[in-house]
C-alpha cells in the first residue's frame, strides 16, 4: 500500500489540474501510439472531469507519431532502387504537422467513447509575449472548462520559428514540459502533474541499482546530488527538462508531481495524497532536513541543546511550554489535516478499530493536550531542587539536588498525542529527546514535532527534540550508550524484549497492560457495574483499560450475570476462563495473559481475595489492578499484597495515568522497579547530583577535619 504523505495534503484542495504526458508515455516501440496507455490516461482524465475537476492536458508525441507515419509513407512511395540509397532525415516540422492531426484524432476518438469533449489548442512561444493573447487564452480556457471540455495543448512545431524541434531551447518555453509549467502558472492551476516513463526523480539514472527515488525534491539538498542519465529516447527534454520545469513552477507556487504514466492509477493516487512520484513544492524545505544526520549526530545535538535548556531560568523554561500550548491550538487545523491522512490510510489498510481510535486527534484532544502542557508549566520547577542538605564538617556543606537524566530515546506506539506529552515532559525536566513513533502516525508525528520545535527558542534549538523517521535508525541509536541515558519503549512485549536484548542503555517501561478488576462478595454491586463499565469502555485501547474481570464465587448466583450484562449490552465481547465459561456458556479465552486493547475482555470466577491475588500474580503484567469491596480489611489486604505498579480500591483502573495523578503528563507507565514505577512524570525523568560548598577544606588522610554530618533544614 502506498503511504499517505503529509506533504501531499494540498491535494485535497485541488480543483484545476494541468497534466503533461511525455512522448515516451504516448508512444511505444517504433514510435507507434501506445494505445493501451493512452486509453487508460483518457479514462483517468474523463473520470476527473466527471468528478468536477478542471482538467487541462499538455500532450507530447506528435513529432514521433508523424515521423513514424511519414517513414511508412516514404517506404510505400519508394522504388527498390530508392531503398538502396541512404535515407535522408525527415523534416521535423513536417513530422509535427502530420503527427499533430493524427494524435488529436486519437484523443477525440477515445474521449468520444467516454462521452467527453476535447479541444485542440496549438500555441507558439512568441504568442505568450502578447498580453492580449494571454488574456484571450485565459478567457477561452475558462469557457471550455465551464462546459466540461478538456483543452489539449501542444506547441505548434509545424510553423514554429525555432530552427527545428528538439534543437532550439530558447524562448519563454522550449519544450512541452516548460509549456506545461507556463500554462499552470498562466491559467492559475492548483497542481501540475508531469507523466514520465519512470516513477519519478532518482538520485541517479533509474537503471542504476544504487539510485534511489526522491519523494520530495529539496532544491538546496538535491540540485547538486542528482546525476542525470540520457535525455528522452523520443522527446526533446527527458528528466532534466522535467526537473527544470518543475522547479520553476513549484517555486512560483504551483505544486508539481513527476510520476510514471505507465501506471493507470497514478493521477488518482496523487489526488488522494498518496506518496507516489516526486513532489516539488515551495515549502519542501520545511518538510525534510536539508542535510542528513547520523544517529550519533542527532543524539549529540539533543544533549547539547538540553544543556542550553538547563541553563535557562525557570521562567524561561516555563515560557517554552506556554508557547507550545499556544502553538498546538493555533495549528489545530493543520494538525487535524495531517492526522486525517493517517487515519484514512489506517482505515484503508484495514487496521483494527482500536488502533485507528488511538490515531484520531479530535479538537477536544488537541485542546486537552494544550491544557496539560500549561498545567505542566505551572508545576514547581523540578530542576535543581535541593532534596537533602548536610553539614559534612564545619563550613563544608553538601546538597543533594535534582537533575535531568540527559538524553532520552523513546519508542512509542501509534498515538500522536503521546508525542506531545513526552516532548513537554522532556522540556520540563530539562532532558534532550529522540522520538520514534509508529509508522501509522507518521504524518501526525511529523506535524506535531514541527509545531513543538518551532516553539523552542533559537537559544536552545529545535534539535533538542529529534524525530527518528526510520525503523532502521533504531539499532544505531541503541548502540549509543555513551550519549543516550535512558530508553523508554512503549509497545508490545516483543518490542520491549528486542530493545532490552540489544542495548547497554538502561530501559524503562512496560510491555503489556493486563489490568484486573476483582469484584469481591462484599461489593456494592451498582458501584461495581460503574467501575467495570468505565474501566473497559472509557478507552478500550488504553493500557490501563480492564482486560480481566475477576468475580468472587459467592456472586455466581446473584451478581455475576448483572456484571456481564453491563459489558455485553455496551458491545463488549466477553470470554471466560474455564470456570466462568462453563457457568455463563460463553467462549473460553485463549489465554489469561492477553491484552485485548478493544471492546473485549476475559471474566473468571475465583474463590476469594487470595484467589484473585494469586491469579493477578500469575497472569497480570504488574500494571494496574483494582478491588471493588465494602470490606476495608479485604481491601487493605489486596492493596498490600498485589505487587503491581498501581493498586486501587473502589476506583477505575483508568485513573492510572500521569495527568490524572496530577503529574501533568506521563512519558509512559513503568512496571519495573528501577528507577521509577507506575505513571512516569517529570520526577521519573530526573536523577540527582551532589553539590558541595567549602572554604578550602582538604581530606589529607582525614587528619585535621572533624566530621559533623548534621542535617540542615531545607528552606522552601
Amino acid at each position: 500500500m502506498e503511504e499517505l504523505d503529509r506533504s501531499r495534503a494540498f491535494a485535497k484542495d485541488v480543483k484545476r489540474i494541468v497534466v503533461k504526458v511525455g512522448t515516451a508515455v504516448v508512444t511505444g516501440k517504433g514510435g507507434r501510439l501506445a494505445l493501451g496507455r493512452l486509453g487508460a490516461l483518457c479514462e483517468q482524465l474523463a473520470e476527473l472531469n466527471s468528478d468536477g475537476f478542471e482538467v487541462i492536458l499538455v500532450s507530447s508525441g506528435a513529432v514521433g507519431l508523424g515521423r513514424q507515419r511519414l517513414r511508412y509513407r516514404q517506404l510505400v512511395n519508394s522504388s527498390f532502387a530508392d531503398l538502396q540509397k541512404p535515407q535522408s532525415e525527415l523534416d521535423g516540422k513536417a513530422c509535427a504537422g502530420v503527427g499533430q492531426s493524427s494524435l488529436m484524432a486519437y484523443y477525440e476518438t477515445m474521449f468520444d467513447q467516454l462521452d467527453v469533449t476535447a479541444a485542440q489548442l496549438l500555441v507558439n512561444d512568441s504568442s505568450f509575449r502578447d498580453k492580449d493573447f494571454r488574456k484571450q487564452l485565459n478567457e477561452t480556457v475558462k469557457s471550455m472548462l465551464d462546459l466540461r471540455v478538456i483543452p489539449i495543448f501542444n506547441e505548434n512545431d509545424a510553423i514554429s520559428t525555432r530552427r527545428a524541434p528538439y534543437q532550439d531551447s530558447s524562448g519563454i518555453f522550449w519544450d512541452n514540459d516548460s509549456l506545461a509549467a507556463l500554462l499552470a502558472l498562466e491559467l492559475k492551476a492548483d497542481l501540475l502533474i508531469l507523466l514520465s516513463d519512470v516513477e519519478g526523480l532518482y538520485t541517479g539514472p533509474p537503471s542504476d541499482p544504487n539510485s534511489k527515488l526522491i519523494h520530495t525534491f529539496i532544491k538546496e539538498k538535491h540540485q547538486d546530488e542528482i546525476t542525470f542519465g540520457d535525455k528522452s529516447r523520443l522527446g526533446r527534454g527527458g528528466m532534466t527538462a522535467k526537473v527544470k520545469a518543475a522547479v520553476n513552477a513549484a517555486y512560483a507556487g504551483i505544486p508539481v508531481i513527476i510520476t510514471s504514466g505507465y501506471s493507470a492509477e497514478n493521477i488518482d493516487k496523487v489526488l488522494r495524497g498518496l506518496r507516489v512520484g516526486t513532489l516539488f513544492h515551495q515549502d519542501a524545505r520545511q518538510w525534510a532536513p536539508i542535510t542528513d544526520s547520523t544517529a550519533r549526530d542527532m543524539a549529540v545535538a539533543a544533549r547539547e541543546s538540553s544543556r542550553k535548556l538547563q541553563a535557562l531560568s525557570s521562567e524561561d523554561r516555563k515560557q517554552i511550554l506556554y508557547n507550545i500550548a499556544d502553538a498546538l491550538e493555533a495549528n489545530e487545523k493543520t494538525i487535524r489535516d495531517e492526522n486525517e491522512l493517517d487515519v484514512s490510510a489506517a482505515q484503508e489498510a484495514g487496521f483494527e478499530e482500536s488502533l485507528v481510535a488511538r490515531l484520531v486527534m479530535t479538537p477536544a484532544k488537541i485542546s486537552s493536550l494544550a491544557a496539560s502542557v500549561r498545567k505542566l508549566a505551572d508545576m514547581e520547577d523540578p530542576i535543581g531542587r535541593v532534596l537533602k542538605k548536610t553539614e559534612v564538617a564545619d563550613g563544608l556543606v553538601l546538597e543533594k539536588t535534582s537533575s535531568p537524566l540527559g538524553v532520552l530515546l523513546i519508542v512509542f506506539e501509534s498515538r500522536p498525542d503521546a508525542l506531545v506529552q513526552i516532548a513537554s515532559l522532556a522540556i520540563r525536566s530539562g532532558n534532550g529527546l529522540l522520538l520514534k513513533g509508529g509508522k501509522e502516525a507518521r504524518r501526525s508525528n511529523a506535524i506535531l514535532h514541527k509545531v513543538i520545535t518551532d516553539a523552542i527558542p533559537e537559544t536552545v534549538g529545535g534539535k533538542l527534540i529529534g524525530l527518528v523517521t526510520s525503523r532502521e535508525e533504531i539499532p544505531d541509536l541503541l548502540k549509543l550508550d555513551d550519549v543516550i541515558d535512558l530508553v523508554i519503549p512503549r509497545g508490545s512485549n516483543k518490542l520491549v524484549s528486542q530493545i532490552k536484548n540489544t542495548t547497554k542503555i538502561p530501559v524503562l517501561g512496560h510491555a503489556d497492560g493486563i489490568c484486573h478488576v476483582y469484584v469481591d462478595k462484599s461489593c456494592n454491586l451498582d458501584m461495581a457495574k460503574r467501575i467495570i463499565s468505565d474501566a473497559k469502555l472509557d478507552y478500550p485501547a488504553a493500557c490501563n483499560a480492564m482486560e480481566t474481570l475477576l468475580v468472587h464465587k459467592d456472586l455466581e448466583q446473584n451478581g455475576l450475570n448483572e456484571l456481564i450484562f453491563v459489558l455485553q449490552s455496551n458491545g463488549v465481547t466477553v470470554y471466560g476462563g474455564p470456570r466462568a465459561s462453563a457457568i455463563l456458556n460463553i467462549p473460553e479465552a485463549r489465554s489469561f495473559n492477553y491484552e485485548y486493547c478493544s471492546k473485549a475482555c476475559t471474566v473468571e470466577v475465583v474463590e476469594d481475595v487470595y484467589g484473585a491475588i494469586d491469579h493477578i500474580h500469575r497472569h497480570g503484567s504488574a500494571h494496574t489492578d483494582c478491588i471493588v469491596t465494602e470490606d476495608t480489611e479485604v481491601a487493605e489486604l489486596f492493596l498490600r499484597q498485589v505487587d503491581s505498579a498501581a493498586v486501587f480500591h473502589n476506583a477505575s483502573t483508568r485513573f492510572s495515568d500521569g495527568a490524572r495523578f496530577g503529574l501533568g503528563a506521563e512519558v509512559g507507565i513503568s512496571t519495573g522497579r528501577i528507577h521509577a514505577r507506575g505513571p512516569v512524570g517529570v520526577e521519573g525523568l530526573l536523577t540527582t547530583r551532589w553539590l558541595m560548598r567549602g572554604k578550602g577544606q582538604v581530606v589529607d588522610g582525614d587528619n585535621g577535619i572533624a566530621y559533623t554530618h548534621q542535617d540542615i533544614p531545607i528552606q522552601s
